[in-house]
């Protein structure tokens, strides 16, 4: 395809010795000849401009009025870095073009007039995007839209937020008949049906798959080290001396893990360490947005020394004197891996660096596959799902807002978002008879009702307030219930200064959630912020702080920020357990315990599920190794102990880890297989995903909380309204006691619906947990053993572990675990 580049780009260009990239002509092409474009490049690769090559060239002369390009992004920071990024070369080429920035801290003022007197480009989010097309006459702001640009779209798709930004981009379609869609992304396991996504909005146009050609390789290892790696546990503790150490040799390192809670600790631990005063900051959503704009900015002046961050700083933006990237932890996936390589280097032509550090032995296993799997450039990132009917009413009452519509129109505009483009005509009937009247067991209440239907046929929103409330509750992103967490001085340093409320002025830190409150009294101390405080009380949404000095602080728990072991590094694990001629690539403490665990018992078969059942003490175990992550593996153990209890095998309890399942009980497990009265065929037969999952979710608390989410996403519990927020106990409440009567009285409803569905396929993990049951039908290896086996050591260390924290928490592992080997081998070891 050939390209029109304009004198004055290509001039910019050759004054920094620079040229365009082939991918990036190649986007230009395409878009010239009236395509859209999905991207597919490593970061560092020049994504941003690619994307922004063809609005440059569209507006080099000045000609054009209004909107041209709206750039969405999944993160706020990186909108905002991409407005910097690009105010550069449009200055220095002086070119008449204007661009802002819209997030959640854009002053109203502002707001208000890019609705009215839009600049030619504005960088957004999703839920901004919503925001806009839920106002009258959103069509005068983007009726003469040229082109939307999606950034880091792989790391969208497959979430509710993806399903948002699909029935936005199905408006916009609607409202811009000339528009065309480009979407950049680093790490995609399937392009084309990425590709499919963003073709869906706009059939009438070709959408063309583009490919970056070229790059450096990246350059993984997994630390070596020569100090005794843990045999459970998340912390990695073992490795801080050996991180400060690599930190020191590198300009600047990005320290990733998987949590906020490991954050904290790894933060603290190299803080604690720090006898040569280097700049350590620590990053992730609980801190303040104040905090993590300074940690930013920070880093983009290279004035940082190393960043304990979490997935908040996994995407785009661009710190150039990031050296080496650090995974403490498992990366849990290949793509994972990929794009946090990327925040390395961001030079096309030299390799990224990245440091993998385990946290325990299995975590070696599945840190040796990930770079396996990125030294042969696999990819596993999630495909997109159909999309969610909470989201789905979310934009209907949206779109309401915005100005009456007919059923007929809006449900044929809806089928045009990819997610959405088997919804039957009967269950977006269902939808909109929920949003308008909250349903059968529900539309007795006024407040539920949010439509009115009129007498042309058309529906519009009940009341205006309902719109006010609308934009105050819009989003997909439901955390745990939030308190706020205000520094403030001690009550001794208070004491005789002031008469004022605790609390009164005081910085505050960030976000917390509200149950890890509820597990303090006045005095405990906490590590938030990588400071150590202690908790002073609590006034309505915030709790207050002060500074403190603990030698054992506790570290909060978070209910966020779990990724699952994706089900292609697992395989990969469940191979190199399977290939003893691959062990000399591990670590010999390693290498051995699975020599240990051939010799004394059988290895997990990449092809078959591993049974052990022993005795130990009063109780009897069942351990299995399906290597199909943490939430697979607690769905598992509900499953199965409620069979055992049918069975009468006593069961009382299991514990469930990324690798492996324990359960355990009174009766002797090892006999009834023997005998024939248990059959692991039939314990592990697929249909316990039928009336087994029925019966389980029908009592579990589960259900509740995922109904809560569902609730609050489609508008019928709202956490905001004017001047006030509810607290997280008010909308539990509020849920449970709806949850209890449509679960009663109309259990068809569209939103149990909803939430079965989210609670199959999100905390569940439904669909993965049948696919492992499928592949070891008929395949099941029982060892029936004497005592415990090497292999269940660490799932063993779970079970009733008392809450230690730091290093004596470690130390005491530690002692368990040789006891419970020296027990397996029946020797002093």
């Amino acid at each position: 395809m050939s390209v029109n580049l304009p004198p004055i780009i290509e001039n910019w260009f050759s004054s920094r010795g620079w040229a365009p990239r082939q991918h990036q002509l190649d986007v230009l092409a395409s878009y010239q000849s009236g395509a859209g474009q999905l991207l597919i490049a490593p970061t560092g690769a020049g994504k941003t401009l690619a994307g922004f090559l063809p609005t440059l060239t569209d507006l080099v002369d000045g000609n054009f009025e209004g909107l041209h390009t709206l750039y969405l992004s999944p993160l706020k920071a990186l909108a905002v870095d991409v407005e910097r990024n690009l105010s550069t070369p449009i200055a220095e080429m002086g070119l008449p073009i204007r661009v802002e920035a819209r997030t959640g801290d854009t002053p109203a003022s502002k707001r208000a007039r890019q609705r009215t007197r839009p600049p030619h480009v504005l960088l957004t989010t999703p839920e901004q995007l919503a925001l806009l097309i839920s106002h009258p006459k959103a069509e005068l702001m983007f009726g003469a839209l040229k082109r939307v640009v999606l950034d880091e779209l792989h790391s969208l798709v497959a979430s509710k937020r993806g399903d948002l930004l699909a029935l936005g981009l199905a408006r916009l379609a609607r409202m811009a008949p000339d528009l065309r869609i480009t979407a950049l992304s680093a790490t995609i396991a399937q392009p084309e049906i990425l590709r499919d996504w963003i073709a869906e909005p706009l059939p009438q146009r070709r959408t063309d798959l583009l490919h970056m050609v070229g790059g450096a390789r990246p350059k993984l290892a997994i630390l070596e080290t020569e100090e005794r790696l843990p045999w459970a546990g998340h912390s990695a503790i073992y490795a801080h001396h050996e991180l400060y150490e690599i930190i020191k040799r590198h300009k600047t390192t990005l320290l990733f893990v998987n949590t906020r809670s490991q954050a904290e600790m790894l933060f603290q631990g190299l803080w604690n360490i720090n006898d040569d005063m280097l700049p350590i900051a620590l990053h992730h959503g609980s801190l303040s947005v104040e905090q993590r704009r300074k940690v930013e900015a920070a880093m983009a002046s290279g004035n940082l020394k190393a960043v304990v961050c979490t997935s908040t700083l996994d995407l785009g933006i661009d710190w150039g004197d990031v050296d080496l990237v650090v995974q403490v932890g498992a990366p849990k996936g290949s793509s994972r891996m990929l794009q946090r390589i990327g925040r390395a280097n961001h030079r096309l032509d030299d390799p990224s660096k990245a440091l993998l550090v385990p946290s325990n032995r299995f975590e070696v296993l599945e840190c040796e596959a990930a770079v396996e799997a990125v030294a042969e450039g696999q990819q596993d990132s999630e495909d997109p799902l159909p999309g969610g009917y909470d989201v789905l009413a979310q934009h209907v009452l949206g779109m309401a807002c915005a100005e009456p519509f007919a059923a007929d129109d809006l449900y044929a505009e809806v089928i045009r978002a990819w997610p959405y483009r088997d919804l039957s005509r009967e269950k977006f009937d269902r939808i909109l008879d929920f949003v308008a009247t909250g349903g059968y067991a529900l539309r007795a209440y006024e407040r539920y009702a949010k439509l009115r239907q009129t007498e042309d046929g058309l529906w519009r929103i009940a009341h205006p307030q309902v719109a006010q409330q609308y934009r105050l509750n819009i989003g997909t992103i439901v955390e745990e219930p939030m308190v706020r967490v205000r520094l403030i001085r001690s009550k001794a340093e208070k004491r005789g200064r002031t008469t004022g409320p605790i609390g009164a002025g005081g910085r505050v830190l960030g976000e917390m959630e509200e149950y890890f409150f509820g597990t303090l009294t006045p005095g405990d101390t906490f590590v938030f912020g990588g400071e150590i405080v202690a908790f002073e009380g609590m006034k309505d949404n915030e709790a207050f702080v002060s500074r403190a000095f603990a030698k054992d602080p506790k570290i909060p728990s978070y209910m966020g920020g779990r990724f699952p072991l994706s089900t292609y590094l697992a395989e990969r694990v469940r191979r190199i357990m399977d290939s003893p001629s691959e062990w000399h690539k591990l670590p010999d403490q390693v290498a051995d315990w699975l020599r240990l665990q051939r010799d004394f018992s059988v290895l997990p078969r990449r092809d078959s599920l591993l049974v052990e059942t022993f005795a130990r003490g009063a109780n009897h175990f069942l351990v299995c190794y399906p290597f199909e992550g943490r939430l697979a593996h607690q769905t598992l153990g509900m499953l199965l102990t409620r069979r055992l209890e049918r069975m009468r095998a006593g069961p009382l309890g299991f514990v469930a880890s990324e690798y492996s399942l324990a359960i355990w009980g009174v009766g002797d497990l090892s006999a009834l297989i023997r005998t024939g009265r248990l059959s692991l065929d039939e314990l592990f037969d697929e249909d316990m995903l039928g009336d087994d999952l029925e019966s389980w979710l029908d009592e579990s608390a589960l259900m509740k909380r995922t109904f809560r989410n569902c609730a609050i996403i489609a508008g019928l519990i709202e956490r905001r309204h004017p001047g006030k927020e509810k607290t997280g106990r008010q909308i539990t409440m509020s849920s449970d006691l709806i949850y209890d009567v449509l679960y009663q009285h109309e259990p068809d409803h569209i939103l149990i619906e909803a939430t079965r569905r989210d609670a199959a396929r999100g905390l569940l993990d439904i669909e993965r947990l049948g696919q492992m049951l499928a592949r070891v039908r008929t395949h099941i290896v029982h060892k029936p053993l004497e005592r415990i086996s090497p292999l269940a050591v660490p799932i063993l260390l779970d079970i009733g572990k008392e809450p230690i924290f730091g290093e004596a928490r470690e130390s005491a592992m530690a002692e368990a675990a040789d006891e419970l080997l020296r027990e397996s081998m029946g020797e002093v070891f």
